[in-house]
């Protein structure tokens, strides 16, 4: 997702996304839009200042169901325009939720977490707030450093360490953003968090989410697109509008 300095990663996944379908267009199999599983599943977005003031109500229009905004980034950058994107999103009836970009090399996850909740973060059991939801990807600012230096215990220990910060604080565990490369990669293949986190999985330019990170069994969310019809990164949900109001009210 959206990082608000050197936009390394996003660029490198959208030249991902262009090799993806050239090579299905090549054996004559090509995606457009979105997958067949988006006919069935609520619709949704996450946006961050690349959006600026986002139009809600035709966003609405346009079939979003839910919305992640991102809030803040390490422990130093909140989004200018999260108040106006957040509100305005439960105002035109669309269920929100706020996500912080990690980046474990400038401070603790605990350090973060509880940044991320002074600005942004806070969960409430209103029935359209999602629970936070904590961006775990390849470093975007250090392309020698894509782990941000440290070993795949302290990266598990620094988002054990943010998840029960914002569980102190929130009542919620974070829902997980991440590719299956990164978490395996970064992580070892880390099992420990599938049990109590929501797994937002990150996977473009195919039919479906493809493999999962060790651990989970299942996705929540499934962000497929980098573009398309609402404003940021294109995702679904996992279940019915029932289920994700189930999931907002915890």
């Amino acid at each position: 997702m959206a990082r608000d300095h050197k936009p390394l990663l996003r660029r490198a996944r959208v030249l991902a996304a262009t090799a993806a379908v050239a090579a299905l267009t090549a054996t004559g199999t090509v995606l457009a839009g979105a997958p067949v599983a988006a006919a069935a599943k609520p619709k949704g977005h996450d946006v961050s200042s690349h959006q600026k003031n986002v139009d809600w109500e035709s966003a609405k229009a346009k079939g979003a169901r839910f919305v992640y905004v991102k809030a803040t980034e390490s422990h130093t950058y909140r989004n200018p325009y999260f108040d106006r994107q957040y509100d305005g999103a439960r105002d035109a009836g669309i269920l929100r939720g706020a996500y912080h970009f990690a980046v474990p090399d400038k401070s603790s996850g605990a350090t973060q977490a509880a940044y991320f909740v002074r600005n942004g973060g806070a969960w409430r059991a209103d029935g359209w707030t999602l629970p936070p939801a904590l961006d775990m990807e390849y470093n975007p600012y250090d392309k020698k450093h894509k782990c941000y230096g440290l070993s795949k215990a302290r990266i598990v220990s620094w988002i054990q360490a943010f998840s029960d910060e914002l569980e102190r604080e929130t009542g919620r565990r974070p829902v997980i953003y991440t590719t299956t490369h990164w978490w395996n990669t970064c992580t070892g293949g880390s099992g420990a968090f599938a049990a109590n986190h929501a797994l937002w999985l990150a996977r473009y330019g195919s039919a479906d989410t493809g493999a999962l990170p060790a651990g989970w069994s299942t996705w929540t969310f499934w962000q497929y697109d980098n573009s398309g019809t609402l404003p940021g990164d294109q995702n679904l949900f996992n279940g019915s509008m029932t289920r994700l109001r189930q999931f907002a009210a915890g």
